[in-house]
């Protein structure tokens, strides 16, 4: 058990140990150790980047960042800070970052076609509102008084037409009949006066 414990830590210090070897290729601008180093670690940070929510499209972009900023940045890669991995991963990280700050301070630029629904009535429609309701006001006054009273009741007192059958007492027939005989003559009136 314990060789191949070794054998495993080995393995690791050796990938490690060409890693750090194809860096120092790198930075002598070797497109052959830098093709190995995005081989290995490209689809491992793209991985990344879709498990921490990027769509594929952006997580491909990132990639593509991340690895200019390698290939740029190759010299500045210091093996006693850490492995190569920690390095590309950090840089990827930052770039995440960098990006998600720069979509969400964008400005909007279709705000100027973005029409807000104001739900409160403007200033005409508060006036013919007003006219409306002395135009029923008016009529109602004109409606005989029985009729008048079953319409109050329903619409002022928001009654249904059975209780307001049984506080009038009155059969449940006559106040449907009377509602619609008021209906009837609301309507013509207030045709009359529009």
């Amino acid at each position: 058990m314990a060789l191949s414990a070794t054998r495993v830590n080995t393995a690791e210090h050796d990938d490690r140990m060409d890693f750090i070897a194809l860096m120092a290729r790198v930075c002598e601008q070797d497109r052959s150790a830098f093709h190995q180093v995005f081989a290995h670690f490209g689809p491992r940070v793209k991985s990344l980047m879709l498990k921490s929510g990027a769509d594929p499209a952006l997580a491909e972009d990132i990639v593509q960042d991340v690895f200019v900023a390698v290939w740029r940045k190759a010299g500045q890669y210091a093996p006693e800070r850490g492995a190569v991995g920690t390095w590309i991963f950090t840089i990827a990280r930052n770039i995440r970052i960098d990006r998600l700050r720069r979509l969400s301070s964008q400005p909007y630029e279709d705000i100027e076609a973005i029409e807000l629904v104001d739900d409160q009535p403007d200033a005409e429609q508060e006036m013919e509102a007003v006219q409306r309701a002395e135009l029923v006001a008016g009529a109602l006054v004109e409606l005989p008084a029985d009729q008048r009273e079953v319409i109050e009741l329903a619409y002022l007192h928001d009654l249904p037409q059975s209780e307001i059958a049984s506080r009038l007492a009155l059969p449940l027939g006559t106040v449907k009949s009377r509602m619609r005989l008021a209906y009837a003559r609301l309507k013509q009136k207030l045709e009359e006066k529009i």
